[in-house]
């Protein structure tokens, strides 16, 4: 066992809550806590109520005029928000004489940022995707042009500020490394963990549609490939229209009405209110579990999600770092709808097929992807800094 740390652990998003960033946190903040560690979460006023977690939560004071939930920059969370989580990670720091920070994604290092030097502790970023690749798909107000060359500046400028990285996937690792210059000896994957008790629940007997259904699990921003993934569900449908394609998500779909309409797909959808507690039921729903996002740094929670329910899955390539071609899923390239729909229509006339590929990807995430793996991973990048600080 490692010796035991006091961390900030910073949550520039709403907290708990039920997607990636959150989720995330949520787990990672509860694993050091089993580890022996005290963890402060330093967050928004925004958040689920959860009984019985392990450490105390620090919020921002209420803000009536923000209420968003979905992931995403605002002029009022980077202006108002984050100023704020800023003088309360401050607060907490002095307060709590804390080892070290712990900052998720940048505008989370951005609030810890000038608290750190203030207090002399090391400062951890943990990034969850570039901004260059994420930013150019947010309604702020620019144009996606410049949105990607503001968010390559600030994937040059602010990672290298921080005293160790923590990526959640290789991909962003090698890309801090080839482009923007960090060495490597800065810079470590720490992949999320599954959550493997609560994926174990199971129904105790299958949907008779299970067969015939897809599934989509996660919000519907522009950046998930939604319009996508209609797309080639009409295609799915033109051949099998029996077939149901499943959404769970909070998000509303008004943005996609048009599409839907124009490709008549409203009597083959059925929207599922995302809840954490009975999302393993639900993913068991279908046999199939699609990801359509085509450019994706980070680990869509989705992948892992499905992997662990044992589902197919048919993902993007940019979407599916974790995944193998036809061992634990079909990855088909980017924006290739037909080449989408024509795998779907595979796994729907391959049920075995299908159930090869859930069977090996359950057992890859189970075997690979666990939270006391990373949580030791992270206690060496602690020890690490606080050496050389």
């Amino acid at each position: 066992m490692s010796e035991k740390r006091k961390i900030a652990v910073v949550a520039a998003c709403p907290f708990p809550y039920p997607r990636g960033t959150p989720l995330r946190i949520l787990r990672m903040a509860e694993a050091l806590i089993a580890r022996g560690h005290e963890v402060h979460v330093v967050t928004y006023h925004l958040g689920q109520k959860m009984d019985g977690l392990p450490f105390p939560i620090h919020r921002i004071p209420q803000i009536a005029t923000y209420h968003k939930y979905s992931p995403g920059p605002t002029y009022q969370k980077v202006v108002l928000l984050d100023t704020l989580l800023s003088r309360l990670l401050f607060k907490v720091v002095r307060e709590q004489q804390v080892d070290l920070i712990h900052a998720h994604h940048y505008e989370g290092m951005l609030a810890s940022l000038p608290v750190a030097r203030l207090a002399r502790i090391p400062l951890v970023f943990d990034i969850h995707t570039l901004l260059s690749t994420e930013l150019p798909h947010y309604p702020v107000g620019l144009p996606a042009s410049v949105l990607r060359r503001l968010g390559n500046l600030f994937d040059h400028w602010l990672p290298p500020k921080a005293d160790h990285i923590v990526a959640v996937t290789k991909t962003i690792r090698e890309r801090l490394i080839s482009e923007i210059g960090i060495p490597e000896s800065r810079v470590t994957t720490v992949y999320t963990g599954i959550e493997a008790d609560h994926f174990a629940a199971r129904p105790d007997s299958l949907s008779e549609t299970e067969s015939t259904s897809l599934i989509y699990d996660g919000n519907l921003a522009p950046y998930q490939g939604i319009d996508l993934m209609l797309r080639a569900f009409r295609r799915v449908l033109d051949r099998r229209p029996s077939v149901t394609l499943k959404l769970i998500t909070n998000s509303p779909l008004a943005s996609y009405s048009g599409l839907i309409d124009s490709l008549d797909l409203k009597r083959s959808l059925e929207i599922l209110p995302a809840d954490y507690f009975k999302l393993p039921y639900q993913l068991h729903s279908a046999m199939i579990a699609l990801s359509p996002r085509v450019e994706c740094d980070g680990l869509p929670l989705k992948v892992l999600n499905y992997m662990a329910t044992g589902r197919a899955i048919v993902a993007f390539e940019g979407s599916a770092e974790i995944l193998v071609h036809e061992k634990t899923g079909l990855v088909i390239p980017n924006g290739d709808v037909e080449a989408f729909a024509s795998s779907i229509l595979r796994l729907l006339d391959e049920p075995d097929l299908a159930r090869r590929l859930g069977a090996e990807a359950c057992s890859n995430v189970m075997e690979f992807f666990i939270w006391e793996d990373s949580v030791k991973l992270l206690e060496e990048i602690y020890a690490r800094v606080l050496r050389n600080k």
